[in-house]
This record gives structure tokens, sequence and C-alpha cells, in this order.
């Protein structure tokens, strides 16, 4: 995992945005820009809102090509597993369908999640909206459901429903607000954490592998949509026209860019491409750190937007 230390990114000043990196051919257009994953040999997935759901690039923004048409409605949360083989696979969530899926790089479907076995709190598939996905090293798939009924949802390797936890209600209760983004960590003793970015609570939250409650983290997050371990650091959108970098703690030590206050213009996150700021951002949804401490920031605009972040020396 790249350690943002070693790129200074503490100093803002020391990224550039490549702002023209992703080279889209004619007749190829995104839609709203969810989710970011990254393979073995480099490549980029951009989970989005088109008939080129899963778009793909090389590490130099040249366009592979696509697959996943039938996500162009419900586009939202990516992660890539690399298993013990080396075998790499996507998982996607679908707010449109109520699914999850995993499938290969390729776009083979190799495993479905519906709607979890809960009755009593998902009387019809439309209450689960899930908006998150991350695999822990011994392979249980963790689910963040952000715009349905607020539960993440834990699965063995195989699709089983193992358990669930969270639900509506007050931060001071333990229960969240629209638990948008999660981040699954293994340790080198063996332990699983998974980090939970409760965006309307302003907060992030760490549970054990089995839905313990470890600790909540608050601070200076205003719509925080998910987060990415690099390092000592974690990696932030907050869709409120910033990404920042925190500590272990969660305390913002940095901020990628100028200070964004689109959010404010009444038009947001409606903004027509040519008020888009060069060094700024709209609406960051998801990010993701790759092994040379670039970042890579898409934002939840119209049009899609991707940005390459790049350190200088």
């Amino acid at each position: 995992m790249t350690d943002l230390r070693k790129n200074g990114i503490r100093e803002a000043a020391n990224y550039a945005p490549l702002s023209e990196w992703a080279k889209l051919p004619e007749g190829v257009a995104l839609g709203y820009t969810h989710g970011l994953a990254e393979d073995a040999a480099g490549r980029i997935y951009v989970f989005n809102m088109s008939r080129h759901a899963v778009a793909i690039f090389e590490p130099n923004g040249e366009y592979v090509g696509s697959w996943g048409e039938e996500y162009a409605a419900g586009a939202h949360g990516l992660c890539l597993d690399r298993e013990a083989d080396g075998a790499e696979y996507l998982y996607v969530t679908d707010i449109r369908r109520h699914r999850v899926a995993k499938h290969t790089l390729d776009g083979r479907e190799m495993l479905v999640l519906d709607v979890p076995p809960l009755p009593e709190i998902y009387a019809t598939p439309d209450q689960y909206r899930p908006t998150d996905v991350g695999v822990a090293p011994n392979g249980d798939i963790y689910v963040a459901d952000g715009y349905g009924e607020y539960l993440i949802h834990r699965y063995g390797k195989d699709g089983r429903w193992l358990q669930s936890w969270g639900g509506r209600g007050d931060a001071e209760d333990g229960k969240l607000h629209e638990p948008h983004g999660l981040w699954v960590e293994g340790s080198e003793s063996g332990e699983t954490t998974v980090y939970v970015a409760d965006r309307r609570h302003r907060r992030f939250v760490q549970y054990a592998a089995d839905g313990e409650l470890l600790r909540a983290f608050g601070g200076d997050y205003m719509l925080p949509c998910d987060l990415v371990g690099a390092g000592d650091y974690y990696c932030i959108p907050d869709l409120n026209s910033r990404v920042v970098v925190a500590d272990r703690e969660f305390n913002v030590v940095a901020q990628l860019g100028e200070a964004g206050s689109l959010w404010q213009d009444a038009r947001w996150p409606a903004i027509p491409p040519a008020e888009w700021p060069e060094r700024g951002f709209v609406s960051p949804h998801a990010v993701h750190v790759d092994g040379d401490g670039a970042i890579y920031v898409v934002e939840w605009v119209l049009e899609g937007r991707i940005t390459k972040w790049v350190p200088q020396a």
C-alpha cells in the first residue's frame, strides 16, 4: 500500500492535476462517475451511469473498452479483490436493481448477492439500495446499504448472508445515517477492520469483522462519501467540493487542490463543465491511490469527471 508521506501529501502544491488524463474516443460518453478501482496491470476501472458502465483505461489514460450496459441506471460502488491465486475480480453495487455482483475483469458474472434475507426490514426489494462493497482478506464481503435501510451486511465468500448491523437512528445510539462508503482493512495479525463513511452523520465508524463497534471519528467533514487507506493516511472524497487526506485518527492534515465552494452554488452539482475548477472539484464521489502515489478522483456530475493528480518533484 502506498504511503502518502513519501509523496509530500501534506503539501497540496506537491500534486498537480491532469484534467485531460482520460482519453475517450468519439462516440463514448460517460455518466455520473461513482467508483474507481485498479488492477495488477495498472489499468483503471471507472464505474459510471452510462452504457459504458465499467470503463477501462490504461495507466496513461488511453481508453481500452467497457462493459456493463446493464448497470447504466444503477452503477454506484466498485471494488477490486485479488484472491490468493492471483485472480482479480470486480465487485459492484447496483442501486437501481438492488443487488451486488462479482465479475471477472472482462465482465463475466460470477456471483450475485440479492436483497438480504431480512423480511422484517426489507419488505420489498426497493428498500435495498447498496452503495458500496468491500472484501476482507478471508473473502468475507461487506456491503453498505447507504441509500436504503442504512445497514451494513456481511456475507461469506460464497455469497451466504452472515449478519447485519447498524440501521437508521442517532449516532449516539450507534446507528447510521446514510452509510455511503466503506473500506475493509486487514492487519498483519490477521484481524479485519471495517471503516464506514457515515455520510449524513459527518463521521467515520470503525468496526471489528463481526460488527462490534470499536470507535467513531468526527472532525472536519461535511459529506464524506468514502475512504481509501494509503500507508498512515486515508484519502477521503468529501462531496462538498473537496478531497482531503486524514491521519489514522481522521484528523484532516492536507487538502488536494484548492478549497472548494461550488457546493454552495444553487446549481450544484449541475455546474457546467466550462466552470469546473482546474485545480479543484465540484462533487468528489470516489478516490483511488495508485502505487506511485498518484490520486484519481471521480465526481458526481452528469457528464462524469475523472482527474488524475500526480506528485511533483
